[in-house]
């Protein structure tokens, strides 16, 4: 099978983790993937759960991707790596800013090597700036870009989420930012430089707290699982130790909700015809709403608001997710085969194409599984290979 882009080709040098999943994304659609490691290997390799000392994050993030070692920072390394960007299309890196320069790898001579060159640098802070050469994770821009400050419950800490946000945001947003520089070279003929820094698409993903606040003075406070603008809004525990979740953005879900929680004189209430007042008497609507769904197990709680045409959803675990129906129908979780685990289950691609589908292809391959293949383009064979591993080189 071929994706939308087969045929373009992405240096993925980047690490942890929002560039290395910007390129996943891209090869989920047939991009060719080169995933470039230090002979060290990515943090990733190791980082999270691990089966049998396989590290099964790297397996979901190095999906697809041919997997080479080459140590860049090594005049050997360098010379090998312009080689390859000849007839690449695009480079994902996240290094300091000023690192590629310093390795002789600047985008003014990659642009001279590869006039065609989308070079797209993903960094904490970008590439400009007071605070261009700090270290940058997502966990920062989560903290800086107002998230943790409007995130928890009112009179507790602001709250990091527990998995990489701000990442996989800054992931799909370099995708996009990608594509957009392709579909440009298509007019152009040229290369650009993408710079992404990450506390930005997550910033732009808040909504509109930066124009309320130019605009009002106001600043969003934390609510916990409720909602400023509209009521009943918050998680709810079940009869049987579940918990559900509601939403009541639009006036006649929440009139529903009154109706089949049988407390209809409320939809009477001045207040009640807007979301932002209604969200003002929370504590009574949140009361109405949580005993009828306490004195109920899940499944009837969900089947009823279906049956009231009401917003309703479980609050799940991943054991919940594969199971669900409406994943399955998706197809949302796949099967992919691996040399080391055997059958492994992982995120399929992230939408349907009718004509030109994604498909997952290998999940994260070993360390270096791909280097003689790849440098084996370049003519490199095995005595130019073991030479390079002797200098710690390749591994």
């Amino acid at each position: 099978m071929t994706g939308a882009l087969s045929g373009i080709r992405v240096l993925d040098t980047a690490t942890l983790f929002a560039g290395p999943l910007a390129a996943t994304l891209l090869g989920d659609f047939g991009a060719e993937v080169i995933k470039i490691e230090h002979p060290k290997g990515d943090p990733v390799r190791s980082h999270g759960a691990q089966r049998d000392g396989v590290g099964l994050w790297w397996k979901m993030l190095g999906r697809g991707k041919k997997a080479i070692t080459l140590y860049l920072g090594s005049p050997e390394g360098q010379e090998i790596f312009k080689k390859l960007v000849a007839d690449a299309d695009v480079v994902v890196e996240n290094f300091r800013p000023g690192t590629l320069e310093r390795w002789g790898l600047g985008y003014d001579v990659l642009r001279e090597i590869n006039p065609g060159l989308v070079l797209t640098r993903v960094t904490g802070f970008g590439q400009v700036g007071p605070y261009a050469k700090r270290p940058g994770f997502g966990t920062l821009a989560e903290a800086m870009s107002g998230f943790a400050a409007i995130t928890g419950e009112p009179d507790g800490p602001p709250t990091l989420p527990p998995f990489g946000l701000a990442d996989g945001i800054a992931a799909l947003t370099t995708a996009y930012a990608v594509l957009t520089a392709l579909r440009a070279r298509d007019q152009t003929g040229r290369g650009q430089v993408v710079d992404l820094a990450i506390i930005e698409p997550i910033l732009t993903l808040l909504g509109p707290q930066i124009i309320a606040y130019d605009q009002l003075g106001t600043l969003q406070p934390r609510t916990g699982n409720r909602s400023t603008n509209n009521a009943p809004r918050n998680t709810y525990r079940t009869r049987d130790g579940s918990w559900v979740a509601i939403s009541t953005s639009a006036q006649s879900i929440a009139e529903r909700v009154m109706r089949l929680v049988g407390r209809p004189e409320l939809i009477d209430e001045p207040w009640f015809a807007s979301g932002s007042e209604r969200a003002q008497h929370a504590d009574l609507l949140d009361d109405a709403v949580g005993s009828w769904i306490a004195d109920r197990d899940r499944d009837d709680v969900v089947q009823a608001f279906e049956q009231a045409q009401a917003a309703v959803a479980p609050i799940y675990t991943a054991a919940d997710v594969m199971a669900d129906p409406q994943f399955a129908a998706l197809n949302s979780i796949a099967t992919v085969e691996d040399d080391e685990l055997g059958p492994v289950k992982m995120q399929n691609v992230l939408f349907r194409l009718s004509e030109t589908p994604g498909h997952l292809t290998t999940a994260g391959a070993p360390l270096g599984a791909h280097t003689a293949e790849v440098l084996g383009r370049y003519g490199l064979g095995e005595p130019e290979l073991a030479a390079l591993r002797e200098k710690g080189v390749i591994k």
